[in-house]
């Protein structure tokens, strides 16, 4: 369910993608974008981390242990689980409570994939996410498959990305540990490997989109990441739409 009481466009949606690998840096980057436009945010993979939750919570999942995903999301709907509007972007709920904390946690990180990779998931989270676009609310959407599957049509779709050795960098000092060599090394192998599984998964793999734009940020900094979105949103739409 999506909250009745967000504020609605009347004009027509506006909806850009980015989408990329894991660290490549894309939600912040899409909140960034979406305040200098004045749109609203949208986190796809807070949402997957929202079944996520709801699956080790309620339903007992566990690592290669089979997943039900009729149980799951029929035990989601029940909870709650929900996108709210917060000022800024949409963030997500369960039983009525933010649950941004909950779903950052180490269990639900190590859940999320294999959630996600159901196909009756996917197509629950994206029926969620077109519903705000279909009410008319402008959007700047981040993930891993909105360019290709969720907003084929999209008015911009980017592609962000950076080498795994920079994006393992990053994620170790946003998690504020030493980026000592051999754990740099380790963690680069992680997201290397990562990016090939998600790349070959029979569901929704990760791909650019024909149409979209890729963008390297590996000697980027982040300022120039978002400066070049919304330079690229700005030409492309001739400007910008609020988000109420």
């Amino acid at each position: 369910m999506t909250d009745s009481s967000a504020p609605l466009i009347k004009r027509p949606a506006r909806v850009i993608a980015i989408d990329g690998p894991a660290a490549s840096g894309k939600s912040s980057t899409a909140q960034a974008v979406a305040d200098a436009l004045g749109l609203a945010h949208l986190d796809s993979g807070a949402l997957y981390r929202g079944v996520t939750l709801v699956a080790l919570r309620e339903c007992g999942a566990a690592p290669d242990a089979p997943l039900d995903a009729n149980r799951i999301l029929l035990t989601a709907e029940r909870r709650g689980l929900a996108l709210h509007f917060d000022g800024r972007g949409y963030a997500v709920y369960l039983a009525g409570e933010p649950a941004d904390q909950a779903i950052r946690t180490p269990e639900v990180t190590a859940m999320v994939s294999p959630v996600s990779a159901l196909a009756e998931v996917r197509e629950w989270v994206n029926e969620r996410l077109r519903a705000l676009a279909r009410a008319g609310q402008s959007l700047v959407v981040d993930g891993r498959d909105i360019g290709t599957v969720v907003f084929p049509d999209a008015d911009l779709k980017v592609f962000l990305t950076a080498s795994p050795r920079i994006r393992a960098e990053r994620r170790l000092r946003q998690r504020g540990e030493r980026v000592d060599p051999a754990v740099l090394e380790r963690e680069t192998a992680a997201l290397a490997a990562r990016d090939d599984a998600d790349s070959r998964r029979a569901v929704a793999p990760l791909r650019i989109a024909p149409d979209a734009i890729p963008l390297d940020g590996s000697a980027m900094s982040f300022e120039e990441q978002v400066a070049t979105i919304v330079a690229l949103a700005r030409e492309r739409t001739g400007g910008a739409r609020t988000a109420s």
